[in-house]
């Protein structure tokens, strides 16, 4: 009887099973497949970066999700530790559309040429 009871100490807390963490592996080897055929196929420009980042938060987010038990988290938790850098990043493209708004404006003023600026140095 006193057996019994302390095995079932040993069963406590969260099991998951080990097909989940298979197929998250699985995932994570397809994405990151995903990720290396944009350079195979030498994709170029805003369509080669939009991709690597996409499958960059796929897999990040698969990660955190299942190997940090995150999906388990409540709710608050899951809002203290994801939101921050969620408006880090929103506030940063803020930024970058006010400094070109910052860059052009100046430029107007001034009267510079602005391909004076993007030249290279001589």
């Amino acid at each position: 009887m006193a057996q019994a009871a302390t095995a079932a100490t040993h069963v406590e807390g969260q099991q998951h099973p080990i097909m989940l963490y298979l197929v998250v592996w699985g995932l994570l080897f397809v994405l990151s497949t995903c990720s290396y055929l944009v350079d195979y196929f030498n994709l170029q420009g805003y369509l080669r970066w939009s991709l690597i980042l996409a499958f960059m938060i796929l897999k990040a987010g698969l990660i955190v999700a299942v190997f940090m038990h995150m999906a388990w988290e409540r709710l608050a938790l899951i809002y203290a530790i994801l939101l921050p850098p969620v408006l880090v990043l929103l506030f940063v493209g803020i930024m970058v559309l006010e400094s070109d708004y910052t860059f052009f404006t100046r430029v107007l003023f001034f009267g510079a040429d602005p391909s004076h600026f993007y030249s290279p140095a001589k």
